[in-house]
């Protein structure tokens, strides 16, 4: 793949020689929430059993913070990820990746899928719990649910980058919303 990591829907494309100049060279410095990740979870597995994994792979996995996530989420510790349901699933996802002290968290449309007041919750579990040293990149059709956390846009179409802006300047500049400057963007 010649040197970069890429994700090909309208998504992100990080080059490994950029995450060097960063710094951020190794994986294990990154989390990644993406939609496929929930096929990779061990299914035998209850959540608790996970923790421990993620705690033996990750050194920078921080239990106790997984676990009060697990409390305030509702998970049941004893339940195999079998039995779970997709959303249960995917909030155990997002609990391991929000658990560790990345450098980097890449998170792939974490918000897609769920209803409204989860979305809420699980924006306010990522904004309180990553790395406050660490970068967050978002990858979402979902704009006016991420706008007023949003620092820096970038509109990626097939690869390509189409827009790349301060929010705050891309607002100034437009006269609109970052959401409605997507709309006009991609429209059909």
């Amino acid at each position: 793949m010649n040197n970069e990591m890429k994700f090909e829907k309208n998504g992100l494309l990080i080059l490994n020689s950029a995450l060097e100049e960063l710094g951020l060279a190794g994986i294990s410095l990154s989390a990644w929430l993406g939609q496929d990740h929930i096929l990779l979870m061990p299914q035998e597995m209850t959540a608790l059993q996970l923790l421990a994994f993620f705690g033996d792979f990750y050194d920078d996995f921080d239990r106790g913070a997984a676990v009060q996530m697990m409390q305030r989420l509702g998970i049941q510790p004893k339940q195999q990820i079998k039995q779970m349901s997709k959303g249960t699933r995917e909030k155990v996802q997002l609990i391991l990746v929000m658990s560790r002290k990345a450098k980097l968290y890449l998170l792939d449309e974490p918000i897609g899928g769920v209803d409204p007041a989860t979305r809420d919750f699980i924006l306010n579990t990522i904004i309180s719990n990553y790395n406050p040293e660490a970068a967050v990149v978002i990858s979402t059709h979902l704009i006016a649910d991420v706008e007023n956390i949003l620092d820096d846009v970038a509109f990626l179409n097939r690869g390509h980058l189409l827009l790349q802006s301060s929010a705050d300047e891309l607002r100034a500049r437009e006269g609109k919303s970052v959401d409605a400057v997507f709309r006009e963007v991609f429209r059909c």
